[in-house]
């Protein structure tokens, strides 16, 4: 190359590495674009299985990658959905060993009124195809409940209204639930509010309502925003206590108003709502009594007219007893007649009986009778002599056959057969015996196993105050006095201790007792 030669263009510019430029560029990007605030419509979401958040902003022309981190979603103000407007807020960052750029969104609101309709619009579309509009899984309201639960700031005019509207028309018990009425921890916390008040049980130390009302003053649609909010709407519409909704003022309209068993214009109205007027119902109460009292005073004059009107027809009582009294004086006539008919009958058939009745005819009937029984005498004693001499002729026989030789031999048998299923059954319980120690043995030593003895063999140790278990280290850094049970004894430590140390003499395995419920580490 000549000396005087110009050198190619470029060949005194420095070399980078890949690395080095990524670096560069990522440096460049977040110090010149530090904190940044950027409007465009969301594109793709994915909330990835690690809690991470991953969306895209767009306009017409281009399209930038945001992600939030699992920590900071909580705090996003907001989840992103697709087709919305936003305002997303962060710093911007730069992925060296992918040349990528993106957003790290820290919050996000939605841009403008106009935005946050078509997303409450695009909300109530579909809790409305879900049925949770319908009018059929409305529940009625109580007519006059025991005990009201109010969702409410506790500061504020809107609970002095409620209360102050319950106290004039009809006073009952309220229960306060206090919430945000705005902000990012209005929603949850309304939403916590109406399934805490429907895990009371009823007639509890803390009664559960009879009635919910969730209410709050008027204001811009970002300050009411809190009640359109998707988990609101679902915990009114779950809830089994009918719920009145009283947010915002008659022309304001939010997604827990459709939910809701009832809409009340103003909080007002909705105290109006949940009891009646105590004085119109004791009036109203007054004018059903003195129609219930005149309904039957006429019911019993129409009564005594008709049962008036019933006895004209009836006959009189000596019409109906005349015929029953002709009868008896005929029957009467009759009977003395009747009377001595039947006695003379009965004299004419006993004077016939008489008549054939003879001391002959009883002698003659006797001595055949006599005669009978002799014959059937002389009869009896020759078969009770048969009969004894063939019982006679069946017991010879039977000495005849027997043989006590035999008797002997099987006796000894049935000695022998006892003796041997006495072995065995000695034996079977013997197996049984020891079956059931090896039993007890295994389950001794699974309870010396699980027992909280053999944990502090194993250099656990059981901690108490005053005769308390201590479970946590706030509790022990309380204590005056802690007594520590080590596997071989106890020990007591602590500034009000009334005598040293000393470990207490360690109690045989056999005797352990059942484990204390108390900490162990």
């Amino acid at each position: 190359m000549d000396l005087i030669d110009s050198p190619k263009e470029g060949s005194n510019t420095p070399e980078f590495t890949v690395s080095e430029i990524g670096g560069a560029v990522k440096k460049l990007v977040e110090s010149e674009l530090g904190w940044v605030r950027v409007r465009g419509e969301v594109g793709r979401v994915v909330l990835a299985r690690s809690g991470h958040l991953y969306f895209d902003l767009k306009d017409d022309r281009s399209v930038l990658s945001c992600m939030t981190w699992k920590g900071q979603v909580p705090g996003l103000g907001m989840m992103p959905e697709e087709g919305m407007e936003v305002v997303a807020e962060g710093k911007m960052t730069a992925s060296g060993f992918q040349s990528k750029f993106g957003l790290n969104t820290q919050r996000l609101a939605v841009a403008g009124e106009g935005a946050l309709m078509a997303m409450l619009e695009k909300r109530k579309k579909a809790l409305e195809a879900e049925g949770l509009f319908d009018p059929a899984r409305k529940k009625p309201l109580p007519y006059l409940p025991d005990i009201i639960g109010v969702v409410t700031s506790p500061q504020g005019a809107v609970i002095r209204d409620i209360l102050h509207r319950l106290r004039d028309r009809f006073p009952r018990k309220v229960l306060i639930w206090p919430v945000a009425v705005q902000g990012q921890a209005c929603a949850p916390e309304v939403a916590r509010a109406i399934a805490g008040f429907n895990a009371l049980t009823p007639g509890g130390a803390l009664p559960r309502p009879d009635l919910l009302i969730v209410a709050r003053g008027g204001g811009s649609v970002e300050d009411l925003w809190g009640f359109n909010e998707e988990i609101v709407a679902r915990a009114a519409a779950a809830s089994d206590i009918p719920l009145i909704s009283a947010v915002g003022h008659e022309t304001d309209t939010t997604l827990i108003d459709f939910v809701s068993d009832q809409r009340a214009p103003t909080p007002t109205a909705a105290a109006e709502l949940a009891v009646p007027v105590r004085h119109e119902l004791a009036a109203w109460l007054d004018s059903q009594d003195a129609r219930m009292a005149q309904a039957l005073s006429n019911g019993l004059t129409r009564r005594g007219q008709r049962l008036r009107d019933l006895a004209r027809a009836l006959p009189r009582p000596d019409s109906l007893l005349d015929v029953p009294r002709q009868r008896l004086d005929l029957q009467t006539a009759r009977l003395g007649p009747a009377l001595l008919s039947g006695v003379q009958r009965r004299k004419v058939r006993l004077a016939d009986a008489a008549g054939s009745l003879r001391p002959a005819t009883l002698r003659r009937s006797l001595s055949v009778e006599a005669r009978r029984l002799e014959d059937r005498a002389a009869r009896l004693d020759p078969a009770l002599l048969r009969a004894i001499r063939i019982k006679q002729d069946d017991l010879s026989a039977r000495l005849r056959r027997f043989r006590p030789e035999m008797l002997a031999r099987e006796q000894a048998a049935r000695t022998e057969k006892l003796a041997g299923v006495s072995a065995r059954l000695a034996e079977a319980a013997q197996r049984q015996i020891n079956s059931w120690r090896n039993r007890i043995d295994s389950a001794e030593r699974l309870r010396r196993t699980l027992g909280y003895e053999a944990t502090l063999e194993r250099g656990f140790a059981v901690v108490r105050s005053g005769g308390n278990l201590v479970t946590d280290s706030v509790a022990a850094g309380a204590a005056d006095v802690l007594e520590i049970q080590f596997a071989d004894g106890r020990i007591t430590v602590g500034s009000g201790a009334s005598e040293p140390a000393r470990p207490a003499p360690r109690k045989p395995a056999a005797k352990k007792k059942p484990p204390e419920q108390g900490s162990l580490f």
